[in-house]
Formats: structure tokens, C-alpha cells, sequence
């Protein structure tokens, strides 16, 4: 029989109505857990969550006022025990790891299905962490990564996401810069490595092992 004590209790922060609405009813209608907030933004959020009183946020990187990824700190001030998961569809390095850097509990991708994100909150509220398979192949293989590389962090992100054959206007969108930054960004690249094209690049990155 399950007790009060054993409820735990969820704030889900996304901008997308129906993303918001669809997650708060299939994890309410999960055993053991209760969705005691729902908003689509921080700013919305920091006004009403303190009496919602959850044990975890699942919040979006990409909101409209303050990123979720910046406002991690800020959640982490007003409830010190919460356990903050990312909910996104961004699998950028940097914003894993600047989530992770401030404070998040665990990170996952958007086709995560209901069920198991539920297992990954009960895994997060026994200490463990959450990560989603490819979200984990991205921080292991950012340890594997050569220290001697020349690129620096911002042009291995973009060589990474060309090399997963990205176009530059889909690498601007998931790192918030604008093409033309990541043309310059790519002229560098192939600068520094002493290419011509973007297959010699690629190829040369992973033979050294900076991607």
C-alpha cells in the first residue's frame, strides 16, 4: 500500500502545452507519483513552486525567459533537495554539461518513453543518476577525447555535429549561434587541421581522436 511518504511528488517546467499536459497526465497516472505543478516557465515556476514542494523538476533547456539550464542554480536556492532532470530534445555537449556543471540530477531526450522516465525518477530518488543511451555515449566519449587537440570546445561541438551530417543551419538552431558563426567556426577548423574539405576534417579528428 502506498503512503503519502512514499508519493513522490513532480513540477514539470516546458513551454510546449502539449508536450506539458501529455507528460503531466501519463506520469499522474503512474503509481507513486503526483504532479503537484505544472508551468511554461522559470519565471512562472519560481512564484508558486516552494508550496508545490517536489522532490523532482523535470524542466526544459529551451524556455522563454531564463534557459532551463540557467535556471537550475536558481531552483537549486529555493528548494536545496530537489532533484532536477532534464527533459529535452537538445543533445548538445555543451548544454549537457553546463547542465549537469549547475546542478542538474540527470539529462533525457524527449522519445524517453513515459515508463521509463518514471524508472529514471526512481532512480534519481535513490541517488542515482539519469541519462538517456546517447546522452551517456556523449559524456563518456568527451572523457576519450585527446588533450592534445587544437580545436577548441566550440569547434569540436561543430565538428561533431558535421560529422553526424548535420547541416550548419541545424548545428546554428541546437547551439543558439547563428550560421554564419558556424561558417566561421568551420573555416577555422579546417584551418587548423590543414584541410580542404569537410571529409579529409572529419576524418583526420577521429584518426587523432579529438572527436
Amino acid at each position: 500500500m502506498t503512503t503519502n511518504e512514499d508519493i513522490i511528488r513532480i513540477v514539470i517546467i516546458e513551454d510546449d502545452d502539449t508536450i506539458r499536459e501529455s507528460y503531466s497526465y501519463l506520469l499522474g497516472s503512474e503509481p507513486g507519483f503526483y504532479v503537484s505543478g505544472s508551468y511554461a516557465s522559470y519565471e512562472q515556476a519560481r512564484e508558486k513552486i516552494a508550496t508545490d514542494a517536489p522532490d523532482v523538476i523535470l524542466l526544459d533547456v529551451q524556455l522563454p525567459g531564463m534557459r532551463g539550464v540557467d535556471a537550475i542554480p536558481s531552483l537549486k536556492k529555493l528548494l536545496p533537495d530537489v532533484h532536477v532532470v532534464i527533459l529535452t530534445v537538445y543533445e548538445s555537449e555543451e548544454i549537457i554539461f553546463t547542465a549537469l556543471k549547475n546542478g542538474a540530477a540527470g539529462y533525457l531526450t524527449k522519445h524517453t518513453s513515459a515508463g521509463k522516465i518514471s524508472e529514471f525518477i526512481k532512480e534519481v530518488m535513490r541517488g542515482g543518476g539519469a541519462m538517456s543511451a546517447g546522452i551517456a555515449k556523449l559524456v563518456m566519449q568527451s572523457f576519450q577525447k585527446s588533450s592534445s587537440s587544437p580545436l577548441s570546445k566550440r569547434e569540436t561541438q561543430i565538428l561533431e555535429a558535421v560529422a553526424e551530417g548535420k547541416s550548419r543551419s541545424k548545428i546554428a538552431s541546437q547551439l543558439f549561434i547563428d550560421t554564419e558563426t558556424v561558417r566561421t567556426h568551420i573555416k577555422n577548423i579546417y584551418h587548423k587541421l590543414d584541410v580542404n574539405s569537410k571529409d579529409e576534417a572529419i576524418r583526420i579528428a577521429r584518426d587523432r581522436k579529438y572527436i
